[in-house]
């Protein structure tokens, strides 16, 4: 796989491999095998999250190829992201100490803010009162942009960025904040392709991964009635006459949108195939194609939190 050939250059000037592994959903006893079989494939870049519950098996995968010589810390990109119940100021360097003391690291490359929103402090990562409702903290992420900005200064991350963020949220953090972020890291896939928050970002300097770039499938809270991305008959046609598999065409059509992807697969030969891009390309045609199913049907837009305050879906993007 030349998958370490094909790199995004951030604003640093530091570079990313457009291909990494998502972690999201991936069990903690698959997850370490995961990702030795990931770096075994050629992949250079690991996506991780301290509410994906998995930090240390993602760790155990990493020092097992490091302890082997597969690869050395600096061969490797990995982000991790802070949670929604640590933005508080006093929060965010303990808690990506913790992050990296799950990893097995010093650093990591990139630390993303996962969401605006703060949820309340010291108790459940899920915080709700009696009635299931969550509970709020009235935290402003820049308070939490700033405390990041300092885990940079101190050397625990390398670059920072946002998630889940709409455009006014990412131009208030670029305005007001000292460092730039690095990346935004949003739902990217043929049902919400994003194209003109992609666009803002691109157009800023800011570089775009994509999460569920494949629809996320095994979503927990999926309905039997949602559309099944992998499924479109459209895309399947574009497949057959590229001789590649359908996950495989998706995932080009984010990449040939400067779009960095990281599929989540904990199946050996799947993790190999979902790299395997860069041997053929989509016409212009095959990407109006796969455009036109945009119907805006997000898998992960947190409804049951639409009242908050920095719910970053109020807006068209």
């Amino acid at each position: 796989m030349a998958n370490s050939t094909k790199m995004w250059t951030l604003n640093s000037g530091v570079q990313v491999p457009m291909v990494g592994l998502g972690t999201w959903k991936s069990n903690p006893g698959e997850v370490a095998e995961a990702v030795k079989s990931a770096i075994d494939a050629g992949y250079r870049n690991i996506d991780a999250a301290w509410i994906y519950g998995n930090e240390k098996e993602v760790g155990d995968g990493l020092k097992a190829k490091f302890d082997d010589k597969t690869i050395t810390r600096e061969d490797v990109f990995i982000t991790t992201k802070l949670w929604n119940t640590f933005h508080r100021e006093d929060l965010v360097d303990k808690t990506l100490r913790d992050s990296l003391n799950n990893l097995r690291l010093e650093y990591v490359d990139l630390y993303l803010m996962h969401w605006p929103m703060a949820y309340k402090e010291d108790g459940d990562k899920f915080p709700k009162d009696e009635n299931g409702k969550f509970i709020y903290s009235d935290v402003d992420y820049m308070e939490t942009w700033k405390a990041m900005e300092k885990c940079v200064e101190k050397g625990l991350t390398k670059h920072i960025g946002l998630s889940n963020c709409n455009s006014q949220q990412l131009q208030r953090v670029i305005d007001e904040g000292t460092i730039k972020p690095a990346m935004l890291q949003i739902e990217i896939n043929p049902y919400v392709a994003n194209e003109k928050l992609v666009e803002f970002c691109l157009e800023r300097g800011v570089a775009v991964t994509g999460y569920s770039p494949l629809g996320s499938p095994d979503r927990p809270w999926a309905k039997p009635e949602d559309p099944t991305l992998l499924e479109e008959p459209a895309i399947l046609e574009i497949a057959k006459r590229v001789n590649k598999t359908v996950a495989q065409v998706v995932l080009r059509w984010h990449l040939q949108r400067n779009i960095i992807v990281i599929p989540k697969s904990v199946t050996p030969a799947r993790i190999k195939a979902n790299a395997e891009l860069f041997d053929f390309e989509l016409t212009e045609e095959d990407m109006k194609t796969i455009y036109g199913f945009k119907c805006n049907f997000r898998v992960c837009s947190l409804d049951w939190v639409k009242d908050h305050k920095y719910w970053p879906f109020n807006i068209p993007f």
